[in-house]
């Protein structure tokens, strides 16, 4: 009988209040949008620069637009990586204000990229784009930590997660249908709609009783940048970015070559040009249905066997999953099939983010977790800016996207190396 009882009460979890329920889903809501926009720009940019380099005076060669897309994406990789300024913001004045500020700032200039006449101004409205773009992660996985219950918390960072990649989802479903007739320019100003979500956010939601309590205890050591590198937070900041890094350089290889990939396939197969566009769009939704699966197996994984065992096990995935969809299937004759099938098990461990949306929170205290959230972030943000280029000039240096995709394998045995270092903290309770 007691043992009965006990695991009822093991099963009954911590109610959530309105403003708890109502701070996730605008948080949720902002990652979602956040992960549309980032992955509209992949889908619209051809046509988009076909358009803008003649304007700016240049031919709308495929080199060119090549070339012209790399350096707006690592841009746009740029921006992401500034927004750590964020982080220290929301540690002095608070998450929700911050948070609307970030989702606001993307939503504005994504909706301005439309209105765009020349290729510079494309990339300064992506620019400014990716910096509050880049908040909203750190932001958004600080507030849901800090808010829900500590029984919840951990499933929260999950069901977050998930919304980036349903932003996937809605990008391809958009382009699918809006993008198709209605042109690019169409498509950046469905990514002005976060602006509503933003006024939710700053109206609607309550900040977080942790960090209040730290406010109002006005325990404030020095500056939070310093302190995550102080003899304290060193080793495990360090450690974080590393392992953040390979994380993003695995996401943007996957996820911003997986659709010119999928073309190329479709193409090869006999597809009209517009068939292979319309391929590419179910592919990217299999890759975002697979990712949000893996999202939402890992925080009961994490609490099984330990943060540190679970991301050895999705970076052993990203390494293998990697490899085989770009290094083999990329080059079978009949290889859509098998490699669109590779996609779905890609996205899966592609799910790896969820992880860091639930192990960087309870690494940190609260007066730094914000600074720390958003600086481990960024950092890698900037790595994935110069590996973009390194990509992009492999592709044209060996004439094939497949190669040079399928070794950034190789940066996720790099992270199996580095894990190690990291902290365990299984079954213990969120610092404050």
């Amino acid at each position: 009988m007691n043992s009965i009882t006990g695991a009822a009460q093991r099963a009954q979890k911590t109610p959530l209040n309105r403003s708890q329920i109502v701070g996730f889903w605008g948080a949720w809501a902002g990652w979602t949008l956040d992960g549309m926009d980032s992955f509209i720009y992949a889908l619209v940019l051809t046509p988009a620069l076909t358009e803008l380099l003649p304007r700016s005076g240049y031919a709308a060669t495929p080199a060119n637009i090549g070339l012209a897309g790399s350096i707006l994406f690592a841009l746009f990789l740029v921006g992401w990586g500034l927004s750590f300024i964020w982080g220290p913001m929301a540690d002095r004045f608070g998450r929700t204000r911050v948070l609307a500020g970030t989702i606001f700032m993307f939503a504005i200039f994504t909706g301005l990229s439309a209105t765009a006449q020349s290729v510079w101004a494309l990339g300064i409205y992506r620019f400014l784009a990716g910096v509050g773009i880049g908040g909203e992660w750190a932001l958004a996985g600080t507030y849901v930590a800090e808010s829900w219950p500590e029984d919840r918390r951990k499933m929260g960072a999950g069901y977050l997660q998930t919304g980036y990649y349903a932003g996937f989802f809605i990008a391809a479903a958009l382009n699918y249908t809006v993008g198709v007739h209605f042109g690019w320019r169409a498509m950046f100003l469905m990514g002005a709609v976060p602006v509503v979500v933003a006024i939710l956010v700053l109206t609607r939601v309550e900040e977080p009783q942790t960090w209040k309590r730290s406010e109002a205890s006005h325990v404030h050591r020095g500056h939070p940048l310093r302190e995550i590198f102080g003899s304290v937070y060193r080793v495990r900041t360090v450690v974080a970015c590393a392992l953040l890094t390979i994380a993003i350089i695995g996401l943007w290889a996957g996820a911003v070559y997986e659709p010119s990939a999928v073309i190329q396939l479709a193409t090869r197969a006999g597809a009209s040009k517009a068939e292979a566009i319309r391929t590419a769009s179910i592919a990217t939704g299999i890759l975002s249905i697979g990712t949000i699966l893996g999202c939402l197996a890992l925080p009961p994984m994490a609490e099984r066997i330990g943060r540190k065992w679970t991301l050895a096990v999705y970076f052993a995935g990203m390494a293998v999953t990697i490899a085989a969809s770009f290094g083999w299937a990329f080059y079978l004759e009949n290889g859509l099939v098998p490699f669109i099938a590779l996609l779905f098990v890609l996205g899966f461990f592609g799910g790896n983010f969820a992880l860091f949306s639930l192990w960087l929170p309870e690494q940190f205290e609260t007066r730094v977790r914000a600074t720390a959230f958003a600086f481990c972030t960024s950092f890698g943000r900037f790595v994935g800016a110069g590996v973009n280029f390194l990509l992009g000039a492999a592709v044209l240096h060996m004439h094939t996207l497949g190669v040079p995709v399928a070794l950034t394998a190789l940066v996720f045995v790099l992270g199996l190396l580095i894990i190690p270092f990291a902290p365990e903290t299984r079954g213990e309770t969120l610092p404050t």
